[in-house]
């Protein structure tokens, strides 16, 4: 099954990297949705929060202030002001 990779990090710290089926940002064009396949894209992140689905876990969320968000061959960056994991969040790759 195809996975997408995906990088978060913050202006000034990591958050998470790791393998994951979905993820679900706001941008500054809306909501969007990557799954693995998506076409590239390039996009103003809107403040808020991202969702991630890992493919070894269940989904949890990260709050973020704004930054950018690309897609190429199954590669999700997310690169926000500032992130932080939800207190909920009970993720491996942190």
């Amino acid at each position: 099954m195809a996975e997408l990779e995906v990088e978060i990090v913050a202006a000034d710290h990591f958050v998470w990297s790791g393998a994951a089926s979905l993820v679900k940002a706001r941008t500054s064009d809306g909501e969007i949705g990557v799954m693995p396949g998506h076409s590239p894209v390039l996009a103003v992140l809107a403040a808020g929060e991202l969702a991630i689905v890992p493919s070894n876990g269940e989904r949890f969320t990260v709050q973020a202030d704004g930054g950018f968000f690309s897609v190429d061959k199954d590669r999700v960056v997310i690169v926000a002001d500032n992130a932080q994991l939800d207190d909920t969040a009970t993720v491996g790759n942190r």
